[in-house]
């Protein structure tokens, strides 16, 4: 937007306009230090888009309150430079902020144990358990203490013969016998197999 004569405006001119309203005022303001904020604002947050946002606050900022710009109390330069610097500086302790709270909320998220076995899930898995308890107990004496060995010790096959003495062949056999049997055995209805036992 043209200015009324060739000359820029004093800054007791621009306030005094700004103070009326007068929308050429704050154009004229943004013509000689919109890039001088911009690149205050830049300096500070190293980042082009909030240094746009931050030169946008500051010269909205003269517009809607232009009493606050004192022209005895130093230039407009210095004022919208300090204006500047302090909005900058807003930004980025806040952006710290928000960064540090996303860390905190995504370290919290990380801290909260997976959830456990629900009342259901837990009486399955204890009916389970006493199923393969009672299948075991009904296998057996070598067959029990090979897969005791071998599933409830760690031990390898080799290491469950060596333990009981036998050949590798037996206790690989009585390994395999003995989980056939389980599997039979747990894969009955509870009925079939009580009476089985019965």
């Amino acid at each position: 937007m043209p200015v009324e004569n060739s000359r820029a405006p004093t800054d007791a001119e621009v306030h005094r306009r700004l103070v009326y309203g007068d929308e050429s005022a704050l154009a004229a303001a943004y013509d000689i230090y919109g890039g001088l904020v911009r690149r205050i604002a830049l300096r500070v947050t190293h980042v082009p888009g909030a240094a746009d946002d931050v030169a946008q606050e500051v010269f909205a900022h003269l517009w809607s309150r232009p009493y606050t710009y004192d022209p005895q109390r130093g230039t407009l330069r210095t004022w919208l430079s300090m204006l500047a610097h302090r909005r900058s500086v807003d930004w980025v302790r806040a952006e710290e902020r928000h960064r540090k709270a996303a860390s905190a909320d995504e370290a919290a998220l990380h801290a909260i144990p997976a959830p456990g076995p629900g009342p259901d899930e837990a009486v399955v898995d204890m009916e389970r358990a006493l199923l393969l308890h009672s299948a075991l107990a009904e296998l057996p004496l070598p067959q029990r203490q090979a897969v005791h060995l071998a599933y409830f010790a760690g031990h390898s096959y080799r290491q469950v013969a060596a333990e009981l003495g036998i050949p590798e062949g037996t206790a690989k056999t009585r390994l395999r016998t003995a989980l056939r049997r389980l599997a039979e055995t747990l894969a009955e209805p509870p009925d079939t197999a009580a009476e089985r036992g019965a």
